[in-house]
């Protein structure tokens, strides 16, 4: 057996956790399309007949203004610590910039992998273009990869296969994820309140699995103040209705999840708080 762990790094919003998703083959992550949607580590599992390969989906790398915001940096940051291959994702649709830039600084860049991501969104003279300006940061390989269609996963798949080395499975053979149930869960919640609500409000909103009783789940909703309570419930509960309504779908058959919405003051900016939500 030869095995990897695979840390997936880059600015925000670049489709990690899409691509994450494409290379497992099921939804291991959340994803949305604005920016900075995972928050802590998330592994997902993939196992051949000879290969397991193990892939760290990490915070998109930013400039921080908060305590939560530093959290998911250093969360990011660590990720590339201990792992046999680190990959740079890039987005097509945007100019490889001093962004990217600063986030090769931060790896072994010559051992590291950069994918060009999005490849699906732009004509082929913008890909090479890409690759040839992503050229400069002096990677090991270099693979244009679209994971809204599959194009390119399977050859990237390959290629990090190559770099495995021997050693025993670390996860059993049919394990995709090692998200707990509990936490994937409050996670699907976020996901869905991410789709529905606008300006601010999705950074200030954190989810959390407070009791489990199956087929009964408790999840609470936390935002920074009295007034996004309302603006995440919604109209006589409608917003919130939906929410759950789309979990469930998600969920196993029989679940029954009852969301609440309570009010901790300015979590994001304590880093206290930041911590005790688990980021």
């Amino acid at each position: 057996m030869r095995t990897a762990f695979v840390s997936l790094v880059g600015r925000p919003n670049v489709g990690k956790s899409t691509l994450l998703n494409a290379l497992i083959g099921k939804k291991v992550s959340i994803v949305s399309d604005k920016p900075q949607t995972t928050r802590t580590r998330v592994r997902g599992i993939v196992t051949t007949a000879d290969t397991q390969l193990v892939f760290v989906d990490t915070p998109g790398l930013h400039k921080a203004t908060t305590a939560l915001g530093q959290r998911v940096n250093s969360t990011a940051l660590e990720s590339m610590r201990d792992v046999d291959v680190v990959c740079l994702v890039l987005d097509a649709t945007q100019t490889v910039g001093t962004g990217d830039q600063w986030v090769s600084q931060q790896l072994e860049i010559k051992n590291a992998i950069v994918i060009l991501n999005k490849t699906d969104a732009v004509p082929t003279s913008k890909v090479l273009s890409q690759l040839s300006a992503a050229a400069k940061f002096g990677a090991a390989e270099y693979f244009p990869v679209s994971a809204k269609t599959g194009d390119g996963v399977k050859e990237l798949i390959d290629a990090l296969s190559r770099r495995a080395v021997v050693g025993d499975a670390m996860f059993p053979t049919d394990m995709v994820s090692e998200t707990p149930q509990a936490e994937w869960i409050a996670e699907l919640v976020r996901e869905q309140l991410l789709a529905v609500t606008r300006d601010e409000l999705p950074y200030s909103i954190a989810t959390r699995v407070t009791e489990w009783e199956w087929p009964r789940v408790r999840c609470e909703i936390i935002v920074e103040r009295e007034s996004q309570k309302g603006m995440v419930i919604g109209k006589s509960g409608s917003l919130l209705k939906s929410v759950g309504i789309e979990v469930r779908k998600q969920m196993p058959d029989g679940a029954y999840l009852e969301l609440f919405v309570v009010v901790d003051k300015d979590w994001q900016h304590r880093a206290d708080r930041v911590e005790r939500l688990g980021y």
